[in-house]
């Protein structure tokens, strides 16, 4: 006969808030995957707009957010879609197929790339397209060789997901990037790689010679590339190269956020390989069923207003001239130029060791809110910040002056 085990039985509908359970503790279990770092970025962002909602003068420069509106026709497209019973339903998993198909003809238009549409999957934001992307191609207990600094919902997805971020650490004297053929030389060869470009948050470009290095480098050793785009259109030289000219074996990650101006809109897509098309609908299926149905009818507009977007390039080049020129010497420190994106990763290692507290500091005493550099490196992060220069340049002019007086001060 089985022995007894101990029970607690409550009839929670008779409980009285003040009532003794005799000793018993009720402790429930919190799962080891959601034991990861918080996204600092997000965590300013909320305390930044708290002391505005108290009528605090605060300049935003934390997170990668673009002042501009979407494109009028974007908004004029969303708001034509609500008289359509179907834009309120459902769309099919992998999305709107007349989205996916106006990407296809973006990937003609802008690099001369024969996409397939049917490849593409829209996604609830390029974070989504991320989950996907580790979901389809790696296991438990995969690595994945990663660009460190980098964005920290790389990192965090993946431990979440059980996936092991293998860091490359990259210095500002590298241009910081990564040395992929250290990976060969130690015989340490990842099972994925995930690179950006243009990058968050150091603002490098990759040139087209090296980004198709990296794609032979990756189909010749069996390594799943996991590109991110999602900063392609805010490149102040050249257009970057999409990694679909020279591979077709990579997944390749975008989104509406950044070039569009459609941060809350939350709609990414995925360029996937043959062997993942599959297997990515069905997660997509089970994990959010399809993206908003009736942003995507508004996003179809995004890619008749290249003019328009175009137009807002010099000003983030304007930002950033602004911030190198205005900036303390002191507080840019050792840096790589930003030639793309919109931030600037500054070493402020002669002014302090502690990115956190500092960070903290700036914003409580002029309102100019920046982020701690260990949201993208847990190495040396705490020696750097990131600043977001998408904003407007009178926000520029004005976080450069409450900074160089900040300084007088001090």
């Amino acid at each position: 006969m089985p022995s007894a085990r101990p029970v607690l039985l409550i009839h929670l509908f008779g409980l009285d808030n003040g009532m003794d359970l005799m000793g018993w503790t009720m402790v429930f279990k919190i799962s080891q995957s959601s034991e990861i770092p918080a996204f600092l970025a997000m965590q300013v962002m909320d305390q930044a707009n708290q002391m505005q909602a108290a009528g605090g003068d605060l300049v935003h420069l934390e997170v990668g957010q673009p002042s501009s509106p979407p494109p009028a026709a974007v908004c004029s497209a969303l708001e034509a879609s609500l008289g359509h019973i179907a834009s309120h339903g459902y769309s099919v998993a992998m999305g709107n197929p007349a989205l996916r198909q106006r990407i296809a003809e973006h990937y003609r238009d802008w690099y001369q790339i024969s996409a397939d549409w049917q490849k593409i999957a829209i996604t609830p934001g390029s974070s989504l397209g991320f989950v996907i992307a580790f979901l389809s191609a790696f296991d438990k207990g995969d690595r994945i060789a990663i660009a460190s600094p980098g964005y920290p919902a790389y990192f965090n997805s993946m431990r979440a997901l059980g996936i092991t971020p293998q860091l490359l650490p990259a210095r500002a004297k590298q241009n910081w990037k990564p040395n992929l053929e250290a990976l060969v030389a130690d015989g340490d060869i990842p099972d994925g790689l995930l690179l950006a470009s243009p990058a968050n948050p150091t603002g490098v470009v990759m040139r087209d010679a090296e980004l198709e290095a990296v794609c032979r480098w990756c189909d010749q050793h069996g390594v799943r590339l996991i590109m991110d785009e999602i900063y392609h259109g805010l490149s102040f030289n050249e257009r970057a190269q999409s990694a679909l000219a020279y591979t077709d074996k990579a997944i390749i990650v975008n989104s509406f956020s950044k070039y569009f101006c459609m941060t809350g809109w939350r709609l990414g897509w995925v360029v996937l390989p043959d062997d993942l098309v599959q297997t990515a609908e069905r997660l997509a299926q089970n994990l959010y069923i399809s993206a908003p149905t009736i942003n995507q009818m508004g996003a179809i507009a995004a890619f008749d207003c290249y003019d328009e977007l175009d137009a807002h390039i010099p000003r983030y080049q304007e930002n950033r001239d602004l911030l190198y020129r205005g900036l303390p010497k002191i507080f840019l420190g050792d840096h790589a130029p930003s030639e793309g994106a919109f931030y600037l990763y500054a070493d402020v290692s002669a002014l302090t060791n502690n990115s956190v507290e500092f960070a903290g500091r700036l914003l409580a005493e002029t309102g100019v809110a920046i982020t701690p550099g260990v949201d993208f490196d847990s190495c040396h992060g705490n020696t750097h910040v990131r600043l977001s220069y998408a904003g407007s340049t009178e926000e520029m002019k004005k976080a450069v002056q409450r900074i160089n007086a900040w300084f007088a001060k001090t």
